[in-house]
């Protein structure tokens, strides 16, 4: 609340914050983000994989691949269950990240639409103990 009264204060006074030009020395531009940085690496942890789901989301997408089919995580939570990293640990694809587990809440497969885990398992089913 304080934000937002102090933003309409130095709005209706911009006159009185002058503009202070940030130094040219050292600026870059970043990398474009090459498509395998968004590979989910379930070894790094569940913490680092429901990140990776986070920042590539929209775009281009974090994701694993089962049988050559890529399949992106769109949502995702952490349980502290503990597996080897990549094994799925239970039939709704809890996926095992050492420590904790990243457990897929709305995915989507190649050239198809966005669906919750539910939907993707009942026409895709991954089993326990295969692993990613």
């Amino acid at each position: 609340r304080k934000g937002a009264a102090l933003m309409v204060e130095v709005l209706t006074a911009l006159d009185r914050y002058p503009a202070v030009p940030q130094p040219e020395a050292g600026v870059t531009y970043a990398a474009k983000i090459d498509k395998a940085e968004a590979r989910l690496d379930f070894a790094a942890g569940a913490a680092s994989a429901e990140r990776q789901v986070r920042a590539f989301n929209p775009a281009p997408g974090a994701f694993f691949e089962l049988d050559g089919e890529r399949v992106r995580i769109l949502a995702a939570e952490i349980e502290p269950v503990a597996g080897e990293p990549g094994q799925v640990l239970d039939d709704r694809l809890l996926i095992g990240c050492g420590a904790d587990a990243l457990r897929p809440v709305r995915v989507q497969r190649a050239g198809r639409g966005a669906m919750s885990m539910e939907e993707l398992l009942r026409g895709f089913p991954i089993p326990a103990g295969t692993q990613l």
